[in-house]
Protein backbone atom coordinates (compact mmCIF):
# COMPACT_ATOMS: atom_id res chain seq x y z
CA UNK A 1 0.00 0.00 0.00
CA UNK A 2 1.65 3.09 -1.27
CA UNK A 3 0.84 5.99 2.20
CA UNK A 4 -2.05 7.78 1.46
CA UNK A 5 -4.18 9.71 4.45
CA UNK A 6 -7.56 9.85 4.99
CA UNK A 7 -8.23 13.13 4.00
CA UNK A 8 -7.34 12.07 0.21
CA UNK A 9 -8.57 8.66 0.50
CA UNK A 10 -12.01 10.71 1.29
CA UNK A 11 -11.94 12.42 -1.83
CA UNK A 12 -11.28 9.37 -3.55
CA UNK A 13 -13.61 7.73 -2.77
CA UNK A 14 -16.85 10.53 -2.03
CA UNK A 15 -16.74 10.11 1.82
CA UNK A 16 -16.27 12.32 4.85
CA UNK A 17 -13.56 12.17 7.53
CA UNK A 18 -14.67 11.38 11.17
CA UNK A 19 -11.70 11.79 13.15
CA UNK A 20 -7.66 12.93 12.07
CA UNK A 21 -7.53 13.27 8.53
CA UNK A 22 -3.97 13.59 9.26
CA UNK A 23 -3.93 10.02 9.99
CA UNK A 24 -1.63 8.08 6.94
CA UNK A 25 -2.46 4.24 6.09
CA UNK A 26 0.96 2.95 5.16
CA UNK A 27 -0.16 -1.05 5.25
CA UNK A 28 -2.65 -2.52 3.15
CA UNK A 29 -6.71 -2.79 3.85
CA UNK A 30 -8.45 -6.14 5.19
CA UNK A 31 -11.57 -7.16 5.87
CA UNK A 32 -11.03 -9.19 9.14
CA UNK A 33 -9.39 -6.86 11.99
CA UNK A 34 -7.44 -9.94 13.33
CA UNK A 35 -5.45 -9.85 9.83
CA UNK A 36 -4.36 -5.91 10.09
CA UNK A 37 -0.65 -5.09 9.95
CA UNK A 38 0.70 -2.25 11.62
CA UNK A 39 -0.54 1.13 9.56
CA UNK A 40 -3.37 -0.89 7.85
CA UNK A 41 -7.34 0.53 7.10
CA UNK A 42 -9.80 -1.91 8.45
CA UNK A 43 -12.63 -2.16 5.85
CA UNK A 44 -16.43 -2.51 7.88
CA UNK A 45 -18.79 -3.75 6.13
CA UNK A 46 -22.28 -4.08 7.75
CA UNK A 47 -23.60 -7.53 6.93
CA UNK A 48 -27.01 -9.71 7.26
CA UNK A 49 -24.94 -11.39 9.81
CA UNK A 50 -22.14 -9.72 11.16
CA UNK A 51 -21.10 -6.25 11.25
CA UNK A 52 -17.38 -5.37 11.16
CA UNK A 53 -17.70 -2.41 12.81
CA UNK A 54 -18.59 -4.07 16.00
CA UNK A 55 -14.50 -5.74 15.39
CA UNK A 56 -12.70 -2.16 14.76
CA UNK A 57 -11.07 -2.49 18.82
CA UNK A 58 -9.68 -5.92 17.32
CA UNK A 59 -8.73 -4.21 14.15
CA UNK A 60 -7.00 -1.22 16.20
CA UNK A 61 -5.20 -3.98 18.21
CA UNK A 62 -3.56 -5.69 15.22
CA UNK A 63 -2.40 -2.46 14.02
CA UNK A 64 -4.91 -0.70 11.94
CA UNK A 65 -4.52 3.18 12.29
CA UNK A 66 -8.06 4.20 10.29
CA UNK A 67 -11.68 2.44 9.28
CA UNK A 68 -13.25 2.48 5.83
CA UNK A 69 -16.92 1.75 6.59
CA UNK A 70 -20.55 3.26 6.90
CA UNK A 71 -20.59 4.74 9.90
CA UNK A 72 -18.06 6.70 12.73
CA UNK A 73 -15.89 4.30 15.06
CA UNK A 74 -13.51 5.05 17.53
CA UNK A 75 -10.50 4.98 15.34
CA UNK A 76 -10.44 7.58 12.85
CA UNK A 77 -12.93 7.00 9.84
CA UNK A 78 -14.04 7.54 5.70
CA UNK A 79 -17.81 7.65 6.21
CA UNK A 80 -19.37 6.19 3.01
CA UNK A 81 -22.41 5.27 1.83
CA UNK A 82 -21.47 2.03 -0.21
CA UNK A 83 -18.26 0.63 1.40
CA UNK A 84 -17.45 -2.21 -1.39
CA UNK A 85 -17.90 0.83 -4.44
CA UNK A 86 -15.48 2.74 -2.16
CA UNK A 87 -12.72 -0.16 -1.35
CA UNK A 88 -13.22 -0.53 -5.25
CA UNK A 89 -12.83 3.29 -5.94
CA UNK A 90 -9.55 3.42 -3.21
CA UNK A 91 -8.11 0.58 -4.78
CA UNK A 92 -8.14 1.78 -8.34
CA UNK A 93 -6.85 4.93 -7.52
CA UNK A 94 -3.94 3.21 -5.78
CA UNK A 95 -2.97 1.35 -8.91
CA UNK A 96 -3.30 4.38 -11.24
CA UNK A 97 -0.83 6.04 -9.28
CA UNK A 98 2.03 3.38 -9.88
CA UNK A 99 1.30 3.02 -13.39
CA UNK A 100 3.99 4.36 -15.67
CA UNK A 101 2.17 7.00 -17.30
CA UNK A 102 1.71 8.65 -13.69
CA UNK A 103 4.52 7.58 -11.90
CA UNK A 104 7.22 8.36 -14.08
CA UNK A 105 9.33 5.39 -13.21
CA UNK A 106 9.38 2.02 -14.70
CA UNK A 107 6.28 0.96 -12.92
CA UNK A 108 3.68 -1.28 -12.82
CA UNK A 109 2.85 -4.09 -15.25
CA UNK A 110 -0.86 -5.92 -14.67
CA UNK A 111 -1.45 -9.05 -15.57
CA UNK A 112 -5.48 -10.23 -15.19
CA UNK A 113 -6.15 -13.61 -15.50
CA UNK A 114 -9.41 -16.22 -15.36
CA UNK A 115 -10.58 -19.11 -16.81
CA UNK A 116 -13.14 -22.05 -15.62
CA UNK A 117 -10.30 -23.64 -14.00
CA UNK A 118 -6.02 -23.64 -12.98
CA UNK A 119 -6.71 -20.13 -11.79
CA UNK A 120 -4.91 -20.31 -8.84
CA UNK A 121 -2.31 -22.90 -9.85
CA UNK A 122 -1.68 -20.78 -12.60
CA UNK A 123 -1.32 -17.88 -10.69
CA UNK A 124 1.08 -19.29 -8.32
CA UNK A 125 3.38 -20.10 -11.21
CA UNK A 126 2.71 -16.93 -12.87
CA UNK A 127 3.73 -14.74 -9.61
CA UNK A 128 7.13 -17.17 -9.61
CA UNK A 129 7.82 -16.48 -13.02
CA UNK A 130 7.27 -12.80 -12.82
CA UNK A 131 8.47 -12.34 -9.50
CA UNK A 132 12.35 -14.00 -11.19
CA UNK A 133 12.33 -9.99 -12.94
CA UNK A 134 11.36 -8.15 -10.16
CA UNK A 135 9.18 -7.43 -6.96
CA UNK A 136 5.78 -9.31 -7.23
CA UNK A 137 2.31 -8.94 -5.40
CA UNK A 138 -0.36 -11.74 -6.73
CA UNK A 139 -3.91 -12.90 -5.21
CA UNK A 140 -3.52 -14.51 -2.24
CA UNK A 141 -5.58 -17.89 -1.98
CA UNK A 142 -8.75 -17.13 -4.38
CA UNK A 143 -9.80 -14.06 -3.27
CA UNK A 144 -10.82 -12.80 -7.04
CA UNK A 145 -13.75 -11.57 -6.65
CA UNK A 146 -15.25 -8.27 -5.78
CA UNK A 147 -13.55 -7.73 -2.65
CA UNK A 148 -10.42 -10.34 -3.13
CA UNK A 149 -9.27 -8.17 -6.45
CA UNK A 150 -9.43 -4.64 -4.66
CA UNK A 151 -7.50 -6.16 -1.98
CA UNK A 152 -4.91 -7.58 -3.79
CA UNK A 153 -4.81 -3.85 -5.59
CA UNK A 154 -4.09 -2.31 -2.51
CA UNK A 155 -1.08 -4.65 -1.54
CA UNK A 156 1.02 -3.03 -4.57
CA UNK A 157 3.13 -0.19 -3.59
CA UNK A 158 6.19 2.01 -5.37
CA UNK A 159 8.60 -0.68 -5.06
CA UNK A 160 5.88 -3.43 -7.14
CA UNK A 161 6.80 -4.39 -10.46
CA UNK A 162 4.13 -6.98 -11.32
CA UNK A 163 0.82 -7.12 -10.35
CA UNK A 164 -1.53 -10.47 -10.89
CA UNK A 165 -5.07 -10.82 -10.13
CA UNK A 166 -6.87 -13.73 -10.63
CA UNK A 167 -10.68 -12.67 -11.45
CA UNK A 168 -13.70 -15.46 -11.20
CA UNK A 169 -17.31 -14.63 -12.17
CA UNK A 170 -20.48 -16.23 -11.45
CA UNK A 171 -22.09 -13.63 -14.24
CA UNK A 172 -21.57 -12.06 -17.03
CA UNK A 173 -20.43 -8.42 -16.43
CA UNK A 174 -18.53 -9.09 -13.08
CA UNK A 175 -15.27 -9.70 -15.24
CA UNK A 176 -16.14 -6.68 -17.00
CA UNK A 177 -16.51 -4.82 -13.77
CA UNK A 178 -13.20 -5.86 -11.96
CA UNK A 179 -11.17 -5.01 -15.57
CA UNK A 180 -12.44 -1.93 -15.62
CA UNK A 181 -11.32 -0.91 -11.99
CA UNK A 182 -7.74 -2.11 -13.43
CA UNK A 183 -7.13 -2.56 -16.94
CA UNK A 184 -4.13 -4.78 -17.41
CA UNK A 185 -1.34 -4.94 -19.36
CA UNK A 186 -1.71 -8.64 -19.70
CA UNK A 187 -4.83 -10.56 -19.68
CA UNK A 188 -4.13 -14.39 -19.60
CA UNK A 189 -7.84 -16.61 -20.28
CA UNK A 190 -7.02 -20.40 -19.32
CA UNK A 191 -10.31 -22.20 -20.98
CA UNK A 192 -13.80 -22.07 -21.19
CA UNK A 193 -15.43 -25.08 -19.25
CA UNK A 194 -18.04 -26.44 -16.79
CA UNK A 195 -17.45 -24.37 -13.65
CA UNK A 196 -20.61 -22.83 -12.48
CA UNK A 197 -22.42 -23.72 -15.29
CA UNK A 198 -25.94 -23.61 -13.49
CA UNK A 199 -25.01 -20.40 -12.86
CA UNK A 200 -24.45 -19.45 -16.27
CA UNK A 201 -26.49 -21.42 -17.91
CA UNK A 202 -24.50 -21.92 -21.59
CA UNK A 203 -21.09 -22.79 -22.49
CA UNK A 204 -21.61 -19.17 -25.28
CA UNK A 205 -22.33 -17.43 -22.18
CA UNK A 206 -19.49 -18.73 -19.72
CA UNK A 207 -17.07 -17.85 -23.14
CA UNK A 208 -18.61 -14.46 -23.19
CA UNK A 209 -17.76 -13.90 -19.42
CA UNK A 210 -13.99 -15.09 -19.69
CA UNK A 211 -13.71 -12.62 -22.60
CA UNK A 212 -14.55 -9.26 -20.98
CA UNK A 213 -10.61 -9.99 -19.60
CA UNK A 214 -9.46 -9.62 -23.04
CA UNK A 215 -12.05 -6.35 -23.46
CA UNK A 216 -10.76 -4.94 -20.67
CA UNK A 217 -7.32 -4.81 -21.75
CA UNK A 218 -5.10 -1.55 -21.35
CA UNK A 219 -4.75 -0.32 -25.21
CA UNK A 220 -1.61 -1.85 -26.65
CA UNK A 221 -2.49 -4.70 -24.17
CA UNK A 222 -1.57 -8.12 -24.71
CA UNK A 223 -3.76 -11.44 -24.38
CA UNK A 224 -2.44 -14.39 -23.82
CA UNK A 225 -4.72 -17.22 -24.84
CA UNK A 226 -4.97 -21.12 -24.71
CA UNK A 227 -4.16 -22.58 -28.32
CA UNK A 228 -5.72 -25.89 -27.47
CA UNK A 229 -8.97 -23.96 -26.56
CA UNK A 230 -10.98 -22.87 -29.39
CA UNK A 231 -13.84 -20.83 -27.45
CA UNK A 232 -10.47 -19.27 -26.22
CA UNK A 233 -8.82 -18.87 -29.49
CA UNK A 234 -11.30 -17.09 -30.92
CA UNK A 235 -11.02 -14.03 -28.20
CA UNK A 236 -8.25 -13.30 -30.39
CA UNK A 237 -11.02 -10.84 -32.39
CA UNK A 238 -11.85 -9.05 -28.79
CA UNK A 239 -9.02 -7.23 -29.47
CA UNK A 240 -6.65 -5.19 -31.37
CA UNK A 241 -3.86 -5.41 -29.57
CA UNK A 242 -1.18 -8.31 -29.77
CA UNK A 243 -1.79 -12.00 -28.68
CA UNK A 244 0.35 -14.98 -28.03
CA UNK A 245 -0.74 -18.17 -27.49
CA UNK A 246 0.03 -21.20 -25.56
CA UNK A 247 -0.51 -24.90 -25.39
CA UNK A 248 0.18 -28.67 -27.24
CA UNK A 249 -1.05 -26.93 -30.77
CA UNK A 250 1.54 -26.79 -33.48
CA UNK A 251 0.71 -22.94 -34.17
CA UNK A 252 1.02 -21.73 -30.84
CA UNK A 253 3.40 -19.29 -29.85
CA UNK A 254 4.36 -21.00 -26.45
CA UNK A 255 4.33 -24.55 -27.61
CA UNK A 256 4.84 -27.53 -24.71
CA UNK A 257 6.63 -30.44 -26.66
CA UNK A 258 7.23 -34.05 -25.28
CA UNK A 259 5.30 -34.08 -21.84
CA UNK A 260 6.30 -37.13 -19.06
CA UNK A 261 5.22 -38.09 -15.69
CA UNK A 262 7.11 -39.43 -12.98
CA UNK A 263 6.12 -41.72 -10.28
CA UNK A 264 4.51 -39.02 -8.42
CA UNK A 265 3.16 -37.57 -11.42
CA UNK A 266 4.46 -34.10 -11.48
CA UNK A 267 5.27 -33.33 -15.07
CA UNK A 268 8.30 -32.77 -17.11
CA UNK A 269 8.25 -31.45 -20.50
CA UNK A 270 9.93 -28.58 -23.19
CA UNK A 271 8.90 -25.37 -23.79
CA UNK A 272 9.42 -23.94 -27.35
CA UNK A 273 8.90 -20.62 -28.82
CA UNK A 274 10.37 -19.43 -32.24
CA UNK A 275 13.16 -18.10 -30.58
CA UNK A 276 13.83 -20.40 -27.93
CA UNK A 277 13.63 -23.62 -26.33
CA UNK A 278 14.04 -24.73 -22.33
CA UNK A 279 13.12 -27.83 -20.40
CA UNK A 280 10.63 -27.66 -17.65
CA UNK A 281 10.59 -29.78 -14.22
CA UNK A 282 6.98 -28.56 -12.55
CA UNK A 283 7.15 -29.86 -8.64
CA UNK A 284 3.22 -29.81 -9.19
CA UNK A 285 0.93 -33.20 -9.91
CA UNK A 286 -0.90 -33.42 -12.69
CA UNK A 287 -0.66 -33.29 -16.32
CA UNK A 288 -2.72 -30.76 -16.35
CA UNK A 289 -0.26 -28.64 -14.73
CA UNK A 290 1.77 -28.38 -17.76
CA UNK A 291 -0.44 -26.34 -20.02
CA UNK A 292 -1.04 -24.25 -16.70
CA UNK A 293 2.34 -23.39 -16.93
CA UNK A 294 2.67 -22.87 -20.39
CA UNK A 295 0.34 -20.17 -19.80
CA UNK A 296 2.52 -18.67 -17.01
CA UNK A 297 5.66 -18.62 -19.38
CA UNK A 298 3.78 -16.79 -22.80
CA UNK A 299 2.30 -14.39 -20.02
CA UNK A 300 5.69 -13.55 -18.57
CA UNK A 301 7.01 -13.47 -22.14
CA UNK A 302 5.14 -10.65 -22.91
CA UNK A 303 5.88 -8.36 -19.55
CA UNK A 304 9.62 -9.19 -20.74
CA UNK A 305 10.95 -12.57 -18.83
CA UNK A 306 13.12 -14.52 -20.41
CA UNK A 307 11.60 -18.26 -21.79
CA UNK A 308 14.90 -19.87 -20.16
CA UNK A 309 14.46 -17.18 -16.87
CA UNK A 310 10.55 -18.38 -16.92
CA UNK A 311 11.59 -22.09 -17.02
CA UNK A 312 13.50 -22.18 -14.03
CA UNK A 313 11.27 -20.08 -12.37
CA UNK A 314 8.48 -22.81 -12.58
CA UNK A 315 10.33 -25.22 -10.93
CA UNK A 316 10.03 -23.34 -7.68
CA UNK A 317 6.35 -23.28 -7.45
CA UNK A 318 4.70 -25.01 -4.15
CA UNK A 319 0.81 -25.95 -4.83
CA UNK A 320 -1.70 -23.37 -2.99
CA UNK A 321 -3.63 -25.36 0.02
CA UNK A 322 -5.90 -28.08 -1.09
CA UNK A 323 -4.89 -28.34 -4.27
CA UNK A 324 -3.49 -31.66 -5.02
CA UNK A 325 -1.75 -31.18 -2.28
CA UNK A 326 0.04 -34.53 -1.35
CA UNK A 327 0.71 -35.61 1.99
CA UNK A 328 2.34 -38.66 3.46
CA UNK A 329 -0.09 -40.00 6.22
CA UNK A 330 1.09 -42.27 9.47
CA UNK A 331 -0.31 -45.56 8.51
CA UNK A 332 2.14 -45.09 5.47
CA UNK A 333 -0.29 -44.11 3.08
CA UNK A 334 -0.63 -40.95 0.80
CA UNK A 335 -3.51 -38.03 0.69
CA UNK A 336 -3.66 -36.48 -2.45
CA UNK A 337 -5.63 -33.38 -0.61
CA UNK A 338 -7.50 -31.46 -3.44
CA UNK A 339 -10.66 -30.34 -1.58
CA UNK A 340 -10.44 -26.78 -2.13
CA UNK A 341 -13.26 -26.81 -4.88
CA UNK A 342 -14.51 -28.85 -7.27
CA UNK A 343 -16.36 -29.28 -11.01
CA UNK A 344 -16.36 -31.75 -13.83
CA UNK A 345 -12.75 -30.68 -15.76
CA UNK A 346 -10.86 -30.37 -12.52
CA UNK A 347 -12.21 -33.45 -11.53
CA UNK A 348 -11.20 -35.83 -14.28
CA UNK A 349 -7.72 -34.16 -13.44
CA UNK A 350 -7.48 -34.82 -10.69
CA UNK A 351 -8.18 -38.36 -11.09
CA UNK A 352 -6.04 -38.49 -13.56
CA UNK A 353 -3.28 -37.21 -11.21
CA UNK A 354 -4.48 -39.76 -8.87
CA UNK A 355 -3.83 -42.61 -11.28
CA UNK A 356 -0.46 -41.44 -12.48
CA UNK A 357 1.16 -41.74 -9.05
CA UNK A 358 2.85 -45.07 -8.32
CA UNK A 359 1.60 -46.96 -4.65
CA UNK A 360 -0.93 -49.87 -4.08
CA UNK A 361 -4.81 -48.96 -4.18
CA UNK A 362 -6.15 -45.50 -5.34
CA UNK A 363 -8.99 -44.61 -3.45
CA UNK A 364 -11.00 -41.73 -4.78
CA UNK A 365 -12.95 -39.82 -2.38
CA UNK A 366 -15.70 -37.57 -4.05
CA UNK A 367 -18.05 -35.21 -3.02
CA UNK A 368 -20.72 -32.98 -4.74
CA UNK A 369 -19.59 -30.57 -8.14
CA UNK A 370 -21.85 -27.47 -6.67
CA UNK A 371 -23.90 -25.36 -9.49
CA UNK A 372 -23.83 -27.57 -12.52
CA UNK A 373 -27.94 -26.94 -13.08
CA UNK A 374 -30.05 -29.23 -14.87
CA UNK A 375 -26.68 -31.33 -16.42
CA UNK A 376 -25.59 -31.87 -12.44
CA UNK A 377 -26.82 -35.79 -12.50
CA UNK A 378 -25.58 -36.43 -15.55
CA UNK A 379 -21.53 -34.84 -15.15
CA UNK A 380 -21.68 -36.73 -11.44
CA UNK A 381 -22.47 -40.00 -13.11
CA UNK A 382 -19.59 -38.98 -16.08
CA UNK A 383 -17.37 -38.76 -13.04
CA UNK A 384 -17.85 -41.80 -11.38
CA UNK A 385 -17.63 -43.85 -15.06
CA UNK A 386 -14.02 -42.09 -15.20
CA UNK A 387 -13.28 -42.50 -11.59
CA UNK A 388 -13.40 -46.34 -11.85
CA UNK A 389 -11.44 -46.73 -14.83
CA UNK A 390 -8.93 -44.46 -12.76
CA UNK A 391 -9.26 -45.72 -8.97
CA UNK A 392 -9.81 -49.33 -7.24
CA UNK A 393 -12.41 -47.83 -4.65
CA UNK A 394 -14.86 -45.02 -5.58
CA UNK A 395 -15.85 -43.24 -2.31
CA UNK A 396 -18.47 -41.12 -3.11
CA UNK A 397 -20.09 -38.60 -0.18
CA UNK A 398 -23.25 -37.23 0.17
CA UNK A 399 -26.63 -37.78 -1.29
CA UNK A 400 -25.71 -35.06 -3.91
CA UNK A 401 -22.62 -37.38 -5.10
CA UNK A 402 -24.89 -40.46 -5.14
CA UNK A 403 -25.09 -40.52 -9.15
CA UNK A 404 -20.82 -40.62 -8.61
CA UNK A 405 -21.77 -43.99 -7.27
CA UNK A 406 -24.01 -44.97 -9.82
CA UNK A 407 -21.39 -44.18 -12.58
CA UNK A 408 -18.86 -45.89 -10.82
CA UNK A 409 -20.42 -49.21 -10.41
CA UNK A 410 -19.00 -51.91 -8.28
CA UNK A 411 -16.37 -49.76 -7.23
CA UNK A 412 -18.28 -47.43 -5.34
CA UNK A 413 -18.93 -47.26 -1.77
CA UNK A 414 -21.77 -44.51 -1.38
CA UNK A 415 -22.07 -42.77 2.15
CA UNK A 416 -24.45 -40.79 3.98
CA UNK A 417 -21.61 -38.20 5.12
CA UNK A 418 -18.42 -36.65 6.20
CA UNK A 419 -18.26 -38.74 9.36
CA UNK A 420 -19.10 -41.54 7.50
CA UNK A 421 -16.56 -40.88 5.27
CA UNK A 422 -13.96 -40.44 8.55
CA UNK A 423 -15.10 -43.60 9.71
CA UNK A 424 -15.25 -45.92 6.44
CA UNK A 425 -11.67 -44.62 5.25
CA UNK A 426 -10.10 -45.56 8.85
CA UNK A 427 -11.05 -48.99 8.81
CA UNK A 428 -10.13 -49.55 5.10
CA UNK A 429 -7.12 -46.87 4.18
CA UNK A 430 -3.54 -48.94 4.67
CA UNK A 431 -0.18 -48.45 3.95
CA UNK A 432 0.77 -48.08 0.36
CA UNK A 433 -3.30 -46.84 -0.76
CA UNK A 434 -3.32 -43.76 -2.47
CA UNK A 435 -6.53 -40.87 -1.28
CA UNK A 436 -7.86 -38.28 -3.40
CA UNK A 437 -10.24 -36.25 -1.68
CA UNK A 438 -11.79 -34.08 -4.26
CA UNK A 439 -15.33 -32.34 -3.84
CA UNK A 440 -16.98 -28.37 -4.02
CA UNK A 441 -16.79 -26.67 -1.22
CA UNK A 442 -20.06 -26.70 -0.04
CA UNK A 443 -19.65 -30.28 0.60
CA UNK A 444 -16.36 -29.56 3.14
CA UNK A 445 -14.46 -32.94 2.15
CA UNK A 446 -11.21 -30.51 3.33
CA UNK A 447 -12.38 -32.22 7.19
CA UNK A 448 -12.09 -35.63 5.52
CA UNK A 449 -8.35 -34.95 4.51
CA UNK A 450 -8.26 -33.34 7.76
CA UNK A 451 -9.50 -36.46 10.05
CA UNK A 452 -7.32 -38.68 7.63
CA UNK A 453 -3.67 -36.25 8.63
Amino acid sequence: MIPIDLEEIAAVVGGTVKGDGAVTVTAPAVLDGRQADPGGLFVAFAGEHADGHDYVGQAGEAGAVAVLGSRPTPLPTVVVEDAQAALQALAAHVVARLRPEVSGQVGLTVVGLTGSQGKTSTKDLLAAVLSSAGPTIATVGSLNNELGVPLTMLRADAATRFLVLEMGARHIGQIAELAGLVAPDIAVVLNVGRAHLGKFGSRGAIAKAKGELVQGLAPGGTAVLNADDPRVVAMRALTDGPVLTNGADEHADVRVLDPTLDRLGRPSFTLRTADASAPVALPLLGAHQVLNASAAAAAGLAAGVPLEAAAAALATVSPSKWRLELRDLADGATLLNDSYNAHPESTLAGLDALAAIEGGRRIAVLGEMAELGADSEAEHRAVGEHAAARADVVVAVGEAARPIADGAGERAVALADNDAAVHWLRAHVAAGDVVLVKASRAARLDEVADALE
